[in-house]
């Protein structure tokens, strides 16, 4: 009944977002300030509706989740999650043929899941491992597929075209592949519910920081994804494939310097 009730929430999401850009279509200007972003007057209108769910929903229960949490408790949650998404990074390098990023993550995730507890301890990063997080968004952009124009999806939040189709089937992965281990429905939803708590209460400094010094939060997002997303496929270095995978909640690094954050006047 749960699961037939969330694909019925998921339905109506993406058919509110069609709606949303079949009308967006008809009023989009005949020049876009930006070629990747054709659809922008219906992604700025989906960016208004999750920015809204956001400050109503998952950013309170992110801060009351931070606040009644202990710091170590909540960290070891989120190195759990890291570290069951870097054996899904490990599979899209190795399909990618990037044999060194999939041998230096698969080294990540024995010790981690070792000695780290589980991944309670990240103990990778303690000694120089940097992550390299990867998906089949990614896979794709590697094998070749244009991106396609960019796209602000209801919830998930920044994508593309070729994203949103990698994103179907990590989320599958997600929910049948990990998922699947846990036999009990009620355990496995709360898990998931977990996972989403966490990573927003992770994002809560770095959204805070945007909402204070970006001048347009919306371009500002755009171009700091599509830009990760193309260092990621083109091969850069470790240290700006790593940045935080923040595109599900609509925000980015909060390295002001590195991404050129201009404050507010």
């Amino acid at each position: 009944m749960r699961t037939r009730f969330f694909i019925q929430q998921l339905g109506l999401a993406f058919s509110a977002l069609a709606l949303v850009m079949l009308s967006g279509c008809a009023t989009q200007s005949t020049g876009p300030a930006n070629p990747a972003d054709p659809l922008e007057t219906s992604n700025r209108a989906v960016f208004e509706f999750n920015d809204a769910v956001d400050r109503a929903v998952l950013k309170p229960v992110a801060e009351a989740y931070a606040f009644v949490v202990p710091q170590p408790v909540r960290t070891c949650i989120n190195n759990v999650f890291l570290n069951l998404g870097d054996v899904w990074s490990w599979f899209n390098s190795t399909l990618q043929g990037r044999q060194v990023d999939a041998l230096n993550t698969f080294g990540r995730v024995l010790l981690n899941s070792t000695m780290g507890l589980g991944g309670c301890l990240d103990l990778a990063s303690q000694t120089g491992a940097k992550r390299i997080p990867n998906d089949f968004g990614v896979t794709l952009g590697v094998w070749g597929l244009d991106s396609g124009p960019y796209l602000v999806l209801p919830i998930m939040g920044s994508s593309t075209l070729r994203d949103g189709a990698g994103r179907a089937v990590d989320i599958y992965v997600n929910q049948f592949g990990y998922g699947s281990l846990i036999t009990n429905i009620d355990v496995r939803n709360s898990i998931y519910g977990l996972e989403v708590v966490e990573r927003r209460e992770a994002l809560l400094a770095v959204t805070n920081t945007i909402d204070r010094t970006a001048l347009d939060r919306y371009s500002f997002i755009r171009d700091a994804y599509l830009k990760r997303r193309q260092a990621q496929i083109t091969g850069a270095t470790a240290e700006a494939q790593t940045l935080p995978n923040y595109e599900d909640f609509e925000a980015v690094s909060a390295d002001e310097k590195a991404l050129g954050i201009a404050p507010k006047k």
